[in-house]
């Protein structure tokens, strides 16, 4: 299978997480992806989250890779985002009470990607997910799977 990797370097400024969602932006256009599908959509918010926990979390630069599959079958094949930074602590999920405005990153990611994992890489770790095409057309005006966290209401579409 065939791969296109892009990536960019972010900061560690909470303000890069704007600059990465409008980098991700211009980058599925460039790969012929509707900026307005439901796929990029998800990747938008999803590398949003993953981005906000490295600058957040770390306070160290990250850096954002996308890994679009290219050629044939290349529609029905998964988008990957990766989110690389310099803490070697694991990413936790934390369950949150429902009045509360923030801490639901990981549950976000849990819920809108098919996969996602993290794994020590150098002296950090990479934290990533997989989106399959066919998973986020699928969920477009629909509630997807975060109606089981409490307190989030995500309409996608």
């Amino acid at each position: 299978m065939q791969v296109l990797q892009v990536q960019i370097a972010v900061q560690a400024d909470p303000a890069e997480v704007g600059r990465a969602r409008r980098w991700t932006r211009t980058r599925l256009q460039s790969c012929g992806v509707d900026p307005d599908a439901p796929l990029a959509e998800t990747l938008v918010l999803v590398v949003s989250e993953l981005v906000t926990n490295a600058v957040v979390h770390t306070g160290s630069p990250a850096v954002l890779r996308l890994v679009f599959p290219v050629g044939r079958d290349a529609e029905r094949r998964p988008v990957r985002v990766e989110v690389a930074d310099a803490s070697d602590q694991p990413p936790l999920p934390r369950h949150t009470r429902s009045e509360a405005t923030n801490g639901r990153g990981l549950e976000l990611v849990e819920c809108l990607t098919d996969r996602w994992g993290w794994h020590p890489d150098g002296v950090g770790k990479r934290v990533w997910c997989e989106i399959e095409p066919q998973s986020a057309a699928g969920t477009a005006g629909e509630a997807r799977q975060g109606a089981g966290v409490p307190g989030l209401h995500l309409l996608v579409g």
